[in-house]
């Protein structure tokens, strides 16, 4: 199987990255605003928040709601479709879990303690 068939590939081309899965994570639940997920996510830059959501946006994951007032508001949600990938969320979560369990007293580094209880 080459590259463009796999479908981890794939996957990877819609979510992957740094920031993609915690932001899909934070967003799992209900709509956020952008100060919202800048402060669930305080690492990433407000430039980068801004491509990612538009990169999920442009791939039918996240939708952009913009409501008419002043001042401006929008929120932040997953589609349909994007709330497909909770499962794989969840997944994702309990292996981190276990994988900083599995590495605890090794002297290797893991996910923060409220990152590894958050639940899905």
């Amino acid at each position: 199987m080459n590259h463009e068939d796999c479908p981890v590939a794939a996957t990877l081309e819609v979510i992957g990255g740094k920031w993609k899965p915690l932001i899909l994570f934070h967003l799992r639940e209900k709509p956020m605003r952008f100060s919202e997920l800048r402060r669930v996510v305080p690492q990433v830059t407000q430039k980068m928040l801004t491509q990612q959501l538009r990169d999920l946006e442009r791939d039918g994951i996240v939708s952009r709601k913009v409501y008419a007032v002043v001042p401006p508001k929008v929120d932040y949600s997953l589609t349909t479709y994007g709330r497909t990938l909770r499962p794989l969320l969840a997944l994702m979560c309990e292996w981190g879990a276990r994988h900083n369990s599995h590495t605890a007293g090794r002297g290797r580094r893991s996910i923060s303690r409220k990152a590894q209880t958050a639940s899905v």
